[in-house]
């Protein structure tokens, strides 16, 4: 069939609605050429069930993957037939095309996800136009040649991008920030208002465009316009609609330039605002409009599918599960019923009521509501829960509401950011519109926009008299509350804040709430818990950085499963904040004890512990149930703590080791190598710092003149400045010189370090003479044995399960409190049995243990020892290096230091012990195998074999943990 032939007998023609329909499109594939719609449930007329209420089917013709398609007599209203196949679209499989057909016309709307609505209308006199038979064959065979140049959230993007640029320019002229942010808010609003059809078209655009020499009349024109907004009623012979909301209260348009005004015309001319993608906008556009972080607008964000792994547990699950218990009720009334109007129709109603009412009064609070993206896809999600509750019912047999009530309403938030606050609030506006225009509904109206005064600009942990910030009574609390670690909360938020913090959520009859060196993210688990607890929100969803696992971090989270449970989480997942990837743990947490199906990682499993790992019955381990060894207590040190340039080079350190001083002692009593953690996993950077100890007086160092001098000059005026008064006070000594570390070490001629962060858990030999900085962890004992057993497979898996986690790499960070102090060494071989000193076994170093456990010590003692001479041979070969010291290193018993041969630098560069571990030669690999066996022998575990699963291993290690407690693990 030619297009000619089908235009001719299609024009003007006849038939029915229905009689026309299957022939219409049989015709249109023969002059395409392609195959017709015969093949149930996949490419078919009429798909779908027939609905209970009338009607057949939820779409005329369906193509699986490809289309749905919807027809209509001519000169009917396409709008309705557009809302069907919306409102099935889930039921037609979301196929990319959505197409509707009054045989005069077709009008093509794409639907897929993240993209656009970008319509192609077709008319039928047109039809054998090359471009448009090639549209029409797309649609029955390539549906994405379709799909939208630019997806919804590069368009977000673009337009956030050319809004910063104007936002930079008016901020460079001094207009303060709030003013130009406040102002553009408003004018984004408008743009998107344009195109959406709520106010008279390209009202703004032409605003703008006619007046883009001309400031003044531009400035009095947008003062109109406003001001029209803000009540309602006439701007020039157009009638503008009544927005209220609180967005056109204020009207204060700023000074602005001629490239200023032409930037705005051509954003709100050359932009499709309907395309904005409300789960990005508030974040991107904050980036813009608020200066503080106008750095971030290019780096990423968070997408949509990660928050709903909050949304999804903790509102869409449970309602939809709700609606599911309710609809065979619903289904029984009906089949009783004789008759619409008897009482087994309205028992039947009354249950879908119940369930909408219900649904309506639903409330959700975000106390760190940011931009509003967390409001926003809540707002959407139970927007999307009425819709399908109305369809359901509408299968079902019943009449189906015609509005949808959930609204902005539903949605509360707490923001301390004016400028976020703001945009949530837009953000929320927009999200709103865009859902109920797109879903074929009507929007509110008198006013179109409703105050939204459930979004708060406020503190959400303190009130402005310092007592504690109550929230709302809510269903549910979600979001992603700010990320702050607890070392840096005094220097950020003020020693006043901080203080009122520690004493609110301090201590309460012997209970606390949130320990002081916790993130500041622990706040809002702590009150959001609390809250549950009180019976004023039944569930909660939270983001967090990861480190939330341990430490006193975990302190809420065991706050939670001791008188709650998690019951879904995602331990570890790439996450956006402020612009920069860093890692967090999703968790959502309810008060329901006893329930014993929940989700970890996806993964059904009976508990989630507050180390958020799972068992999945109750005979696995829970390592957060592990007490501290009294035995293992003053071994583990963190490293000395600088907060001052004490660094040196190795260069100038051995300069002043030449330097005499008047109290004719050298300098070597003050100057000393030290080590952080780049120098145990990477090589040696020759660093070296001045040391005046734990107690020596300020007169007394500065007789060590070149020490002295250097610290006066680049360490005092930083010390003097810290708010800490005992580091201002002494500040030519270390902040925190680590006075029990030193203790402890002092008589050994070696320790065992470990980097606190570090990929690989390795552990290394330090001298004596050696300080360990805060990034080190420093062990007190110098035997084989207990190096061996720390760099045994089981004391590895244990710090991995007990440790916290930090930055993007995601690296482990070893703690000497829930790593060290609950590791139950073997029996015989505990911290304490190798206390004291040690005694030359040939090549390596014993502890005097009992002798009954000799033999294990000395069988651990020679696989370390063989493992460590391994490493250092490859990592020091001496084809590559050279062991130097200068005589005044020797002197002060200063260890050699490898340096590399001539022409060899890069090559020793190499040598590393991470490069070593991520390679992980065969004899590495085989040597670390005889030490595990060493140390399971030890343990008394003959059936031991590299194939024991970790959980086997932690289990045992768990068990002998609680035994030298008289407690049994669970």
């Amino acid at each position: 069939m030619t297009p000619e032939h089908f235009i001719k007998i299609w024009k003007d023609n006849p038939l029915s609605e229905r009689g026309g329909a299957q022939g219409y499109c049989d015709d249109l594939c023969e002059v395409l050429g392609v195959d017709k719609p015969r093949k149930a449930g996949e490419y078919q007329y009429e798909y779908g069930a027939a609905k209970t209420s009338g009607g057949n089917g939820w779409a005329d013709v369906w193509k699986r993957g490809y289309f749905g398609w919807e027809n209509k007599k001519p000169n009917r209203d396409l709008r309705a037939a557009l809302k069907q196949l919306t409102d099935y679209s889930l039921a037609l499989e979301n196929p990319p095309l959505l197409i509707v057909c009054d045989r005069e016309r077709i009008e093509i709307h794409t639907a897929f996800t993240g993209y656009p609505d970008q319509i192609r209308t077709i008319l039928l006199a047109d039809v054998g136009k090359p471009e448009n038979l090639q549209i029409l064959r797309w649609v029955f065979t390539d549906p994405l040649k379709l799909r939208p140049i630019k997806s919804s959230s590069a368009i977000t993007e673009e337009a956030a991008g050319k809004f910063a640029e104007i936002a930079d320019s008016m901020r460079n002229r001094g207009i303060p920030p709030q003013e130009v942010a406040h102002f553009l808010m408003q004018c984004i609003f408008c743009m998107f208002a344009e195109d959406e059809g709520l106010l008279p078209t390209n009202i703004f655009s032409n605003l703008l465009n006619k007046t883009t020499s001309d400031i003044a009349r531009a400035t009095n024109r947008l003062s109109d316009l406003f001001k029209a907004m803000r009540k309602g009623g006439n701007y020039g012979d157009d009638l503008i609609g009544y927005f209220n909301g609180g967005l056109f209260k204020e009207i204060n348009i700023p000074q602005l330039t001629l490239p200023e005004l032409q930037s705005l015309a051509s954003t709100a001319s050359e932009m499709d605002w309907r395309a904005i993608e409300p789960a990005i906008f508030g974040t991107l556009f904050e980036r813009g409009l608020n200066p503080k972080k106008r750095s971030q607008l290019g780096a990423h964000y968070t997408d949509t599918h990660t928050i709903m792994r909050i949304i999804d547990p903790v509102i869409k699950q449970p309602l939809l599960t709700a609606w599911e218990e309710t609809k065979p009720a619903i289904t029984a009334s009906i089949q009783k019923s004789k008759k619409e109007k008897d009482k087994f129709y309205k028992e039947a109603y009354r249950l879908f009521q119940t369930f909408l009412e219900q649904l309506r009064n639903f409330r959700v609070l975000d106390p760190a509501c940011g931009s509003g993206n967390f409001l926003y896809l809540a707002l959407k999600t139970l927007k999307d829960i009425e819709k399908q509750v109305n369809i359901d019912a509408e299968q079902l047999g019943l009449q189906r509401q015609v509005s949808i009530e959930v609204s902005p309403s539903n949605v509360l938030g707490i923001e301390i950011d004016p400028y976020a606050a703001e945009l949530a609030r837009i953000t929320v506006w927009i999200g709103e519109l865009q859902w109920m225009l797109q879903n074929g509904y009507e929007y509110n109206k008198n006013p179109i926009l409703k105050a939204l005064n459930n979004i708060e600009n406020r503190d959400a942990l303190l009130n402005a008299d310092g007592s504690e910030a109550e929230w709302p009574t809510t269903n549910v609390i979600l979001g992603n509350p700010p990320f702050l670690g607890g070392s840096k909360k005094r220097r950020e938020l003020g020693d006043d804040y901080f203080n009122l913090l520690s004493k609110i959520y301090g201590y309460r009859e012997n209970y606390e709430r949130v320990p002081n060196g916790a993130d500041l993210v622990c706040y809002w688990f702590q009150k959001s818990h609390e809250q549950i607890n009180n019976k004023k929100c039944s569930a909660a969803g939270l983001v967090s950085t990861n480190s939330i696992r341990g430490g006193s971090n975990r302190t809420v989270l065991d706050h939670i499963c001791e008188q709650g449970r998690i019951f879904n989480a995602w331990p570890d997942e790439d996450w956006v904040n402020d612009g920069a990837a860093v890692r967090v743990s999703l968790i959502c947490f309810d008060g329901y004890r006893h329930v014993n199906q929940n989700t970890l990682s996806n993964k059904i499993v009976s508990h989630i512990h507050s180390d958020l790992t799972g068992s999945v019955d109750n005979s696995v381990s829970d390592l957060t149930a592990a007490k501290i060894m009294k035995n293992n207590l003053a071994v583990c040190f963190m490293g000395a703590s600088k907060k001052g340039p004490f660094d040196i080079t190795g260069e100038d350190a051995r300069e002043w080791l030449k330097s005499p001083n008047p109290n004719g002692l050298p300098n070597h009593l003050v100057v000393r190598p030290l080590y952080n953690a780049m120098d145990v996993s990477r090589r040696s950077g020759d660093r070296w710092i001045v040391d005046f100890g734990t107690i020596m007086p300020e007169a007394e160092a500065s007789l060590y003149e070149s020490p002295f001098e250097h610290v006066v000059k680049n360490v005092k005026p930083i010390s003097e400045k810290n708010s800490d008064a005992i580091v201002a006070l002494n500040w030519w000594r270390l902040a925190r010189p680590r006075t029990d570390m030193r203790v402890a070490l002092a008589g050994l001629r070696r320790y065992i370090a470990t980097p606190a962060v570090s990929k690989h858990r390795t552990f290394v030999w330090l001298d004596e003479t050696i300080l360990p900085d805060q990034a080190l962890l420093a062990f007190a004992r110098a035997d084989d044995a207990t190096f061996g057993i720390l760099h045994s497979r089981f004391h590895e898996l244990w710090s991995l399960r007990m440790c916290t986690w930090m930055g993007k790499g995601n690296d482990p960070r070893y703690t000497p409190t829930t790593c060290f102090e609950t590791f139950p060494f073997p029996e015989g071989l505990t911290p304490a049995d190798t206390a004291g000193e040690t005694e030359n076994n040939g090549e390596y170093r014993l502890p005097r243990v009992k002798s009954e456990y000799r033999s294990h010590a000395h069988a651990i003692a020679h696989a370390a020892h063989k493992l460590d001479e391994l490493r250092n041979n490859w990592l020091n070969p001496k084809e590559l290096v050279d062991w130097v010291r200068t005589p005044e290193e020797e002197t002060a018993n200063f260890p050699p230091r490898a340096v590399a041969k001539a022409g060899k630098e890069t090559e020793l560069k190499k040598r590393t012990l991470t490069n070593l571990y991520n390679t992980r030669p065969a004899w590495l690999g085989m040597q670390h195998k005889v030490l595990d066996q060493a140390v399971a022998t030890a343990y008394g575990w003959s059936d031991y074999s590299s194939e024991m699963t970790d959980d086997e291993i932690l289990g045992r290690l768990l068990s002998l943990n609680l035994a030298r407690f008289g407690h049994v693990a669970t």
